[in-house]
């Protein structure tokens, strides 16, 4: 490869690209609830992905439907703390305040 092949050299550092860059990856999941929807079967896990689905993310509660009363109640009383600590690894620049199930 010749000089006239290579791109030019930037004087921008990672550490001050990286807040700008994390910014906007923030805004698209913002603006992008489909992305919160499409990782709920990975955030609730495998075996309890086929008996719910993730159907609105808004003002930063995402509603979730659940096949029958004993699994709203699985996940309501006991499992809500650490899916909404998975949700809110996966996702850190999107404020997660909370997660509603409803029988559906």
């Amino acid at each position: 490869m010749d000089k006239a092949d290579r791109s030019p050299l930037t004087n921008k550092h990672m550490k001050d690209l990286l807040p700008k860059v994390l910014g906007k990856i923030g805004a698209l999941h913002r603006d992008r609830p489909d992305l919160i929807l499409a990782a709920w079967p990975l955030i609730i896990g495998e075996k309890l992905a086929s008996m719910t689905k993730a159907v609105s993310f808004d003002r930063g509660i995402l509603f979730v439907k659940v096949g029958n009363s004993t699994l709203y109640s699985l996940l309501s009383q006991h499992e809500r703390g650490r899916l909404l600590k998975n949700l809110r690894e996966k996702f850190p620049s999107v404020e997660i305040k909370n997660i509603h199930f409803r029988v559906g």
